[in-house]
């Protein structure tokens, strides 16, 4: 079962690219979910492995829109990511080194921040990225 689920009228930010890459992000963090779930350690690393080179690769393609834009938000937007980032990898590290687990907690995490982050923080570039022909 999905833990999260992206349709354009919750996570819609019109600029096609970044809503693409949000519904990768999504299916990964389900997979992680799911896997989480299923009690599978090799299965939650992969997924998890997975889900976080995604973030990493996402947050530098928005990171790199915005300064294209010279965006008035980037720097508190690439602050939220950056904090989220060491959060994550720190986990991932820990978790590698069989000194934390990947529950359903830890999806609900990403999930909470996610639905947060996109309708409020990643909607507001939207307007001037299709200004500058990015939709």
């Amino acid at each position: 079962m999905s833990l999260i689920t992206w349709t354009k009228e919750q996570f819609g930010t019109t600029v096609s690219k970044h809503d693409q890459e949000h519904q990768q992000l999504f299916d990964l963090l389900n997979n992680l979910h799911d896997a989480a779930g299923a009690g599978n350690r090799a299965t939650t690393g992969a997924a998890l492995d997975a889900l976080i080179t995604c973030v990493v690769n996402h947050f530098a393609s928005e990171e790199s829109n915005m300064k294209a834009i010279d965006y008035a938000g980037f720097a508190a937007h690439k602050e939220a990511h950056d904090k989220l980032v060491a959060t994550c990898a720190d986990l991932q590290k820990k978790f590698h080194a069989g000194q934390a687990e990947i529950t359903t907690d830890t999806t609900q995490f990403v999930k909470d921040w996610l639905c947060g982050h996109i309708p409020t923080v990643d909607f507001l570039y939207g307007p001037p990225m299709n200004t500058h022909g990015m939709g």
